[in-house]
């Protein structure tokens, strides 16, 4: 079942930005990926102001990650596409013969990055651990890609390449230090949620995670901004 709602978030989606014409729907796909970005940095600083604050009782305290995931992702990708259409009111003029390519492109992957964030959003959702199809070691797109896992990855891969700095923090994981001497990042993101999900809901098939001699935590996962 989660199968072929991706398969229509991904159409609807598509066929939706993909109807603002090729500048529009370059910019809305900027927006969602920025979003999701800015979505995966804080949420978790927000899921635990909130928990504390509400006070909503210990039944309340596994679902502010999935709330404030789905806050913070719509609330700016609302906020940037609404700001690039003030400060960029006037469409930029695309060649005829590129304005369908890019915007039908645009669309798509606009669509499967939605689709990507809600699947990522559901690891942290107070679910059984296998619902409605979707298990979080599957490829749950049709057994053919994984855009929960693409997502981690990328994310994980902006906080240790293009945005690290010294003394920062990389998005998820621990440091574990080889018998070589090396040092290797064990993103922990899935196995957590997914540990978490089946104590809390009563689920019986627990994930294990990789071994990981000699590690050094990282203390937070948080993005390097």
């Amino acid at each position: 079942m989660i199968d072929l709602f991706l398969i229509a978030v991904i159409a609807v989606t598509a066929w939706c930005v993909a109807s603002e014409g090729a500048w529009g729907a370059a910019l809305t796909f900027l927006s969602v990926l920025f979003a999701g970005i800015i979505a995966m940095n804080y949420f978790e600083p927000l899921a635990e102001a909130m928990s504390g604050s509400l006070g909503l009782g210990p039944s309340w305290q596994n679902r502010w990650d999935f709330l404030s995931l789905m806050l913070l992702f719509i609330g700016f990708t609302f906020v940037f596409r609404l700001g690039s259409e003030q400060i960029l009111p006037v469409a930029v003029e695309v060649h005829p013969l590129a304005f369908d390519g890019v915007r039908w492109f645009a669309g798509v992957m606009t669509g499967y990055l939605t689709a990507a964030f809600i699947l990522t959003t559901l690891h942290t959702a107070p679910v059984p651990l296998n619902y409605v199809g979707f298990e979080p070691e599957r490829d749950n797109l049709l057994g053919m890609a994984a855009p929960d896992r693409q997502w981690l990855g990328f994310v994980q891969y902006m906080t240790e390449k293009p945005l690290t700095r010294p003394g920062n923090h990389i998005f998820d994981g621990a440091v574990v230090r080889l018998s070589n001497g090396q040092e290797k990042v064990i993103p922990t993101f899935a196995i957590r949620y997914a540990t978490r999900r089946g104590q809390t809901t009563g689920g019986t098939t627990q994930p294990t995670a990789p071994p990981a001699p000699a590690v050094a935590p990282s203390s937070g996962n948080r993005m390097p901004f």
